[in-house]
């Protein structure tokens, strides 16, 4: 599908580009008849030019969105990196104010709470 749009996109910006794509009838003198030939060929490369300006428009408008939306997206991912870090500056400093009796009494509750729990469903 893309493939088409592109080959309709090309054939409306070179149509009767191709050499012998503009033909007139022999009543009109040589210099006449060139005249007429440039006279369309203009007036065709101005409808290609204005044809990729608004194209040309469309992606700088995208490119601008998405630049946008991708400085919001480092914003965020800086404050959440902040808010993580401090996070974790508290889990460092909980575990290393812990004494290490209090942290061998909650690891022997929890062995014996698996132990009991072990031997009445058992």
């Amino acid at each position: 599908m893309n493939s088409r749009r592109e080959r309709n996109t090309r054939a409306a910006l070179f149509d009767g580009i191709e050499e012998g794509g503009i033909r007139a009838s022999s009543s009109y003198s040589s210099r006449e008849i060139d005249e007429q030939e440039n006279d369309r060929a203009i007036d065709g490369l101005q409808d290609r030019v204005s044809l990729l300006k608004r194209l040309s428009g469309d992606v700088h408008e995208e490119v601008e969105a998405h630049n946008s939306v991708l400085d919001r997206m480092g914003n965020d991912m800086d404050a959440s990196r902040g808010v993580l870090s401090g996070t974790m500056d508290k889990f460092k400093m909980v575990f290393e104010t812990k004494s290490s009796r209090n942290m061998f009494t909650l690891v022997t509750m929890f062995v014996v709470i698996f132990l009991i729990i072990y031997y009445l469903t058992r």
